[in-house]
């Protein structure tokens, strides 16, 4: 399989690998390590479980994976006909590099190999049909987190943070990233939130409470809720029993039923948006590009035009936004070989004199319509 040895075992031939049959595809995001994302995937990946969803897990966190440990599952993946076969818990697909490496020894690989890994775990995993598929990322806004943007159709992005301010700051720069390549912001989840005293049912706010909710409304963006925190989620932790599987009827495991809750709302708005801004039909023939919206509208584009308005960073000048492209240096006559979608957002042209870094987003292709000019129409990154 490429970057790993699977073990072989022959099944049916009819498997397809890939996410095409993935309805909702939720990156799990946080500016930081140590606020407790992972655990919050987990729990919301087993909530929608038992709600009688199909669920699945990519943890693209390669160098601290923990997914195993909190699904309580070391079960090592399988290939079947030279695709891999997702691990499945509690009703939940998953896939870890901690499944893949087992061992106590670090995972010491530079960006472009995490990225391939990555990659194989989007197309190269037979997630079949799924309701929902959780990526479970790293802290931060590197190499990963712009892959997946880019090539997984995210439906949204979730934030976890907690109630402190050093927590939320460095959340919002998380959350900044996401709305840069267009990916929905489904809601802030504020974690940690608050800790009821074993003894007397107190809520001592022992990180404080309320940063979450704060920076939702000031970005305005959802929030989804907040997860106090509780014994249980520690035990589940360390026994791969997670709290939303318990018998205790726990604040943590209604906050978390909540959560989601509010996390199917936030999607179905989401879509309702998206139909707007999103093709059913892209046709590229030579030098014509044919776009079929949602709302049944079309618009006609031609390829000199669009790559004229090429928003990349060698035909836009990233600090002052002024377009640097000559429009001289291309032909009258340039075609498109091809395309590519670029996540839920947008896509890149193949065009015929070797150019194709250039993201589109959907909503400006809308917008410019059959507009052009001899300058070439104005094109936001």
């Amino acid at each position: 399989m490429g970057l790993f040895n699977w073990k072989k075992k022959e099944e049916p031939k009819d498997i397809k690998p890939g996410t095409s049959n993935v309805k909702n595809i939720i990156a799990v995001a946080s500016g930081k390590g140590g606020v407790g994302k992972s655990t919050v995937t987990t729990n919301m990946a087993l909530m929608m479980a038992q709600k009688g969803m199909k669920v699945g897990v990519i943890e693209a966190d390669l160098y601290g994976p923990t997914q195993p440990g909190l699904l309580g599952s070391q079960e090592p993946p399988k290939a079947v006909n030279g695709l891999i076969m997702p691990i499945e818990k509690d009703g939940v697909k998953f896939i870890s590099m901690a499944s893949i490496n087992p061992s106590d020894e670090a995972m010491v690989v530079r960006a472009p190999i995490a990225i391939k890994a990555i990659q194989q775990f989007l197309g190269g995993v037979c997630w079949g049909e799924l309701d929902f598929l959780f990526i479970d990322l790293p802290p931060g806004t590197g190499d990963i987190q712009l892959t997946l943007a880019q090539q997984a159709r995210l439906s949204g992005a979730v934030i976890v943070t907690t109630p402190q301010k050093v927590a939320v700051n460095i959340a919002k720069k998380g959350l900044s990233m996401f709305k840069t390549v267009n990916v929905p912001i489904l809601g802030i989840i504020e974690n940690m939130s608050g800790m009821a005293c074993a003894h007397c049912n107190e809520i001592n706010t022992v990180f404080g409470k309320g940063g979450g909710a704060e920076l939702a409304k000031n970005l305005n963006v959802p929030f989804l809720g907040e997860i106090p925190l509780d014994l249980l989620i520690m035990q589940g932790g360390d026994d791969g029993k997670a709290v939303v599987l318990r018998d205790e009827d726990s604040a943590a495991k209604k906050s978390f039923a909540k959560v989601c809750e509010k996390l199917v709302d936030e999607l179905l708005q989401i879509e309702k948006n998206n139909k707007e801004v999103e093709p059913t039909q892209i046709n590229v023939d030579g030098n014509q590009v044919k776009i079929k919206w949602n709302d049944g509208s079309l618009s006609e584009l031609n390829s000199y035009d669009l790559r004229l308005a090429c928003p990349c960073a060698s035909c836009v000048d990233e600090n002052t936004g002024k377009r640097i492209l000559d429009p001289k240096s291309v032909a009258l006559d340039i075609s498109i070989l091809g395309q590519r979608p670029v996540g839920r957002y947008g896509v890149t042209f193949n065009f015929s004199d070797g150019h194709n870094t250039g993201i589109y987003k959907y909503v400006n292709l809308k917008a410019m319509g059959m507009i052009g000019s001899k300058e070439g129409p104005s094109f936001s990154v």
